[in-house]
């Protein structure tokens, strides 16, 4: 990997981190479900430009009903229970339990896709379940927090690894900007009407409107142009790299701008869901072969 896709990778982990701290500053002003539908519709306004020059727009039209059905289960949904979980969970542990999203996927293609899982596959997501029940027990025992909110984060990470299967399944080949362009588009349409009837009764203040903004342009629309750069320039394997990153940041982001302070306990189940990810992506296993590779060199 180059100094420049380097360079991207760490800046789309800064971004997408930042992205739960936006939330919990912009939700509780906006609204959960209104702040999905600005979200993306602003992001595919920004989309739109780039869809247009790489000929993505034909294949956006022609493939509407996959493309609605993407944009309901990998964003207008998770974006929604996100922004509900953001009400009263820290954006770091946002952050970490969204960083199981990858052993979703893998669980999803062994049931669905019939993909292979290997034992240390296997092992890797017994790591991030019992990682998300130490963040869980952290965040519920001795205190008024219910389970909900973790739920609804866990919720939106399996939505995630559904979406990714759907993706490989029934939009393979697609440009990459026509299905996130797509799915932006439909995730507002569909969103529409619920936002409509949820309205704030008060105009957000300025700093809600920057944080808002922020999460639409920025952390939607600009990163999956950078994150589809970095697929196509260092690989679809080294640009998932960035899962390991989000966490980071989204913990860094926390303690620098709300003060947030995590636990020994979230940092445990960070760690279990990070090494899990790490087992079920086969992460592991290549670190392991390189360095392997790198001893027999030397």
């Amino acid at each position: 990997m180059s100094i420049k896709e380097l360079s991207a990778l760490v800046l789309l982990g800064a971004i997408w981190g930042a992205s739960f701290l936006f939330m919990r500053v912009a939700a509780p002003e906006f609204g959960i479900v209104p702040l999905v539908v600005m979200r993306t519709a602003l992001a595919t306004l920004v989309l739109l430009p780039f869809l247009y020059f790489t000929g993505g727009g034909r294949q956006m039209v022609r493939l509407w009903w996959p493309l609605c059905l993407l944009g309901g289960i990998n964003t207008a949904i998770p974006f929604a229970l996100f922004n509900f979980a953001s009400l009263q969970l820290q954006s770091g542990v946002l952050a970490i339990l969204n960083a199981t999203a990858p052993m979703f996927a893998a669980m999803f293609a062994y049931l669905w896709l019939r993909e292979k899982l290997s034992k240390l596959a296997g092992l890797g997501l017994l790591c991030g379940f019992v990682g998300v029940v130490v963040i869980s027990l952290d965040k519920t025992l001795g205190s008024d927090l219910s389970l909900i909110p973790v739920l609804a984060v866990v919720g939106a990470a399996c939505c995630y690894g559904w979406g990714a299967c759907m993706m490989k399944k029934s939009l393979a080949g697609v440009k990459p900007v026509a299905v996130a362009a797509g799915s932006q588009f439909w995730a507002s349409v569909l969103f529409a009407p619920f936002a409509l009837s949820q309205m704030p009764g008060q105009w957000p203040s300025t700093i809600a409107w920057m944080n808002a903004l922020a999460l639409a342009v920025v952390c939607t629309g600009l990163a999956y142009l950078l994150y589809f750069y970095l697929i196509a320039s260092a690989g679809p394997a080294k640009a998932v790299m960035v899962g390991y990153l989000v966490p980071l940041f989204g913990i860094a982001w926390g303690v620098v701008f709300l003060g947030e302070m995590l636990s020994v306990w979230d940092f445990s189940g960070a760690i279990l869901i990070l090494l899990g990810i790490s087992f079920t992506t086969g992460v592991a296993q290549r670190i392991t072969h390189w360095a392997k590779r790198r001893l027999v060199v030397d």
